[in-house]
């Protein structure tokens, strides 16, 4: 029998998925939905509380008084300025060790570390329970990309290996070879309404979203879904290029179709067919 889950719910439908798993599959779990992060929607009527991202000592009170053995994040988390983030006693803690001041993958694998070697919990990935989310290798649905998107896919696997080793950013857009947006803090989404003011030269680029090199995949995998294709239509681009395997689509049948019927290419990569030291573990 599985033990409790705990699911730490930030952003975006992902949160409302894994409670439809746990009801269907009748595990017993119970969410700790951030303030200002998480959907109420998306919560619904499940068993949860809300919880200050910053008040670190009452989710962990809360998830062991539910008796929850792992824990899985769900859902994107917009980091807070430290001042917005009215940290506890126990999230104090956690910043003096300096997670806070790093990117986004050293902190989240800080957060692990620190989830299972001091408070004994253990952390899963979204797809060790929602397989059926992850994107499959090659064309996912009925557009290809043409010779010129498969050089941009090739600059982009060149592009994010660099950003990535930095931890900066998961997402990138080229056009005719040219970079044209990079994410950073503002997200995939947002980076993509930037491109929308970006000549892209006559062809219409490609958003390649990969991990990041030896990044924690447990938290923070990448993900695309119907929203990720409107904004790449809305931009003029092509396509869209994702790690096989090691990337999320939210509501991937409605993702698929609405690239269809809008003319943008989904395919599934494997990073180290590009570049051979990509090193995803």
């Amino acid at each position: 029998m599985a033990v409790k889950l705990g699911i730490l719910a930030g952003g975006g439908s992902l949160p409302a998925k894994l409670i439809d798993f746990c009801k269907q599959t009748g595990r017993d779990y119970f969410v700790i939905a951030f303030e200002q992060q998480a959907d109420p929607e998306m919560i619904g009527d499940a068993p949860h509380s809300w919880v200050r991202l910053g008040a670190a000592g009452e989710a962990l009170k809360v998830l062991r008084e539910e008796s929850c053995k792992e824990l899985v994040l769900a859902g994107p988390i917009k980091r807070p300025s430290l001042s917005d983030l009215r940290p506890d006693r126990r999230a104090a803690k956690f910043i003096s060790k300096g997670f806070f001041s790093k990117g986004d993958d050293g902190l989240l694998s800080g957060i692990i570390k620190s989830l299972e070697e001091e408070e004994g919990f253990k952390v899963i990935g979204v797809d060790s329970i929602l397989g059926e989310l992850i994107a499959g290798h090659g064309n996912l649905g009925v557009h290809f990309p043409n010779n010129t998107d498969e050089l941009d896919i090739i600059r982009g696997v060149e592009v994010l290996y660099t950003i990535g080793l930095l931890d900066i950013g998961q997402s990138v857009v080229i056009s005719q070879e040219v970079v044209l947006a990079v994410e950073a803090a503002e997200g995939t989404e947002e980076m993509l309404i930037r491109c929308k003011s970006v000549p892209s030269g006559g062809n219409g680029g490609v958003l390649i979203k990969l991990p990041k090199p030896r990044q924690e995949k447990r938290v923070d995998m990448p993900a695309i879904g119907p929203r990720t294709v409107i904004k790449a239509k809305d931009s003029g681009l092509s396509g869209i290029a994702v790690a096989a395997n090691l990337t999320l689509i939210i509501e991937p049948q409605k993702t698929i179709q609405l690239a269809n019927k809008e003319g943008i290419f989904i395919v599934g990569l494997n990073p180290n067919d590009y570049k051979a030291d990509y090193m995803i573990d």
